[in-house]
């Protein structure tokens, strides 16, 4: 939960020589040498290079060894991360020569740290510059830079700021960003442009973006395929927000009964996109099953068909005759856009299959005219289906919190993709690594259902290893979709990562565990210091529902971060709205990586004001190794840890304290 800021080093030079995942991955190497060891020496260095694919392949332990001895005659001299980076360049020019010289400096490196180069697709480069020019057109600050020209590069220069990122974030899920925190100056400083990064890396991952690995400095330098790649996913959350029954109940026209209606729930959007277009299809005649967004779709029947079935006054028979797929698919085009279908490809990218921009557009197709009809009985039954807010919200944060942390598997459904057991383990061994014995789990697809109920089975053995609460629970419950005790050891997860956080933070000053009620001493010790008057009972205090605690909590962390102008006292629900919308950017600005909605706030949902707290307490404990990242001076060996371990040690904590401020003990709740 920590900010996106990059990894910078004092020499430029040596910067130069590395990307930002580069970096990020051999920092995070040399952190935990330290973290271990205490330090990190020359003769730490072997085994650690070793384990590097594009190392392991060419040198022994030996060899590493013996070329380090090289630059350094004493194994126990300690080095600095500049120093590391220094001998891992040595090393990768020894292997480059090694290996025939036939890798430049940067592919190797890339080979080494599973970092690939990515080509730009100038198709859905231009695609994408088309959507931004036509949707932040009458937008009052980027106006002034639109339209951009999608044969230059101005679509990268224009992300370098970080406001068209936040901008296109609000345009896919409105009202995700409360831009009163975008700063939206001419001209920006580093402080002020690496804020706007993080606020919005940090909300694209509050929509569903999948944002491991990139920071806000590659965002800062424009890197154009993770630019790219970025507004290529939030583009598509937008075009196919419509694609799920809470939007678009119609949709269970697609099914035939109650088991499909819920299989159709647990479905990723383009698989309903899919099915729907399929649907059609088979009304239509067509004998083919279109699987994906590519080869399907190259020969462009498949548009040709669904046209004439959804649209037939803009359609006709000419697109069926002919047999040039480039000519059949400009006539495809030509139909589409008489349905104000904007075109954002060309018939040569459906000839080639381009997947990102197929998808675009027959997700238009669908916003224009889905053909589907309101069947009554089924709409009310699709309407039971989905939950209580409190519950939905909840889903909805865990399912968000889960794909933050880069698994393998990508969560549509919490309620649905879990019970096969297989996305715990893999959340579990993220968060808790080795606990998981992956000899005795099954990975799906699963058709024995025992499988299921074993994969479960070690979830709540790991559960309650860490003293999870899961009294009279077994993985067949999990098996079975039971909701409520779903989100009760999703909730005991989520808090269990918060506090060994902070418990990692806290490992410098040799104290007790962080418990709940420290958490809550910390932040009214915070605003009490800083000269504020507001405190918290407990996190379901009911006076926090006005977000005034939060914003003086926010600026007791950092002072300049909170515009008070901008802040109201809390006392109509219109004005709880929002400031709780200005408490989450604010949070996501300084890099607070959470997942609550304002209701949350406003309804003083006693776990996510937990989770909060705790997110802002992180985010401040780690905050001058955070500003030394930014290009602060450096400050002397050891002051950094130094402060984290005063404010952790001055924590409040007593016994009798914790008993007293920390919330009722229902964390299974």
């Amino acid at each position: 939960m920590s900010s996106f800021v990059g990894v910078l080093v004092s020499d430029q030079w040596l910067q130069s020589q590395f990307t930002q995942v580069e970096l990020r991955t051999l920092k995070s190497k040399y952190v935990s040498e330290r973290t271990q060891s205490g330090r990190v020496t020359v003769g730490n260095l072997p085994p650690i290079f070793k384990k590097l694919k594009g190392f392991a392949e060419l040198f022994t332990e030996d060899e590493i060894k013996a070329a380090l001895a090289e630059s350094y005659q004493n194994m126990d001299e300690e080095i600095d991360f500049e120093s590391f980076l220094r001998a891992h360049l040595n090393l990768q020019s020894r292997a480059v020569a090694k290996d025939g010289g036939t890798k430049s400096s940067s592919s190797f490196l890339k080979a080494a740290t599973t970092t690939v180069h990515h080509a730009i697709n100038e198709s859905e480069k231009a695609s994408y510059v088309a959507h931004i020019n036509n949707y932040l057109a009458e937008d009052k600050f980027m106006s002034q830079f639109l339209p951009m020209d999608p044969a230059s590069d101005a679509l990268f220069d224009l992300a370098k700021d970080g406001v068209l990122l936040c901008k296109l974030i609000n345009i896919a899920v409105p009202g995700t960003i409360d831009e009163r925190a975008i700063n939206t100056k001419r001209v920006l400083n580093p402080w002020e442009r690496n804020e706007n990064h993080t606020l919005g890396l940090n909300s694209a991952k509050a929509i569903g973006c999948t944002v491991v690995n990139i920071g806000t400095q590659d965002l800062v330098e424009g890197r154009p395929y993770l630019v790219l790649g970025l507004i290529s996913q939030i583009i598509k959350i937008q075009l196919l927000a419509d694609l799920n029954l809470k939007n678009t109940p119609q949709l269970v026209e697609l099914v035939e009964d109650d088991k499909d209606v819920e299989e159709l729930i647990s479905l990723a959007p383009e698989k309903v996109l899919l099915k729907w277009m399929n649907f059609h299809l088979k009304k239509a005649g067509y004998e083919k099953q279109v699987t994906n967004f590519s080869s399907d779709l190259k020969d462009g029947e498949a548009y040709a068909y669904l046209l004439n079935a959804l649209a037939p006054e803009v359609a006709g028979p000419a697109a069926l005759v002919t047999s040039d797929p480039t000519e059949r698919a400009s006539m495809v085009l030509e139909q589409a856009e008489k349905l104000d279908c904007k075109r954002y490809l060309t018939p040569k990218d459906i000839v080639e299959g381009s997947p990102n921009l197929n998808l675009a557009f027959v997700a238009q197709i669908f916003q224009h005219r889905n053909g589907l009809t309101a069947d009554t009985q089924k709409m009310s039954f699709a309407e039971m289906m989905t939950d209580d807010a409190e519950t939905s919200r909840e889903e909805r944060c865990f399912r968000l919190w889960i794909n933050s942390l880069g698994i393998a598997t990508y969560v549509n459904n919490v309620f649905e993709d879990v019970r096969n057991g297989w996305v715990l383990l893999e959340v579990l061994d993220k968060v808790s690594p080795g606990s998981v014995n992956w000899k005795l789990a099954t990975k799906p697809p699963i058709k024995m259902p025992f499988r299921k109920v074993e994969n479960c089975n070690q979830v709540i053995k790991i559960g309650k290893d860490l003293n999870f609460s899961l009294v009279n629970v077994a993985g067949n419950d999990i098996v079975q979709g039971n909701k409520k005790l779903l989100l009760a050891f999703l909730w005991q997860l989520m808090r269990f990562t918060m506090l060994q956080l902070l418990r990692n933070l806290r490992s410098h000053s040799q104290g007790k565990e962080i418990t709940d009620a420290d958490i809550l001493n910390w932040a009214n010790n915070k605003v009490k210091r800083a000269g504020r008057t507001s405190q918290m009972e407990s996190f379901k205090d009911k006076n926090l529902s006005s977000g005034v605690f939060f914003l003086e909590l926010l600026s007791a962390v950092e002072s300049r971060v909170v515009n008070w102008s901008l802040v109201t006292k809390g006392e109509t629900d219109e004005d709880k709205k929002m400031n709780a919308t200005y408490i989450i950017s604010v949070a996501r600005k300084l890099g607070c990586s959470i997942f609550l909605l304002p209701e949350d706030i406003i309804e003083v949902n006693q776990k996510m004001i937990l989770i909060l707290t705790a997110s802002i307490m992180y985010w401040s404990l780690q905050k001058p190794e955070e500003r030394n990242n930014l290009g602060a001076p450096p400050p002397a060996d050891g002051e950094n840890e130094t402060d984290v371990v005063e404010e952790v040690s001055n924590l409040a904590i007593h016994d009798a304290a914790s008993e007293d401020a920390a919330p009722e003990n229902d964390s299974s709740s």
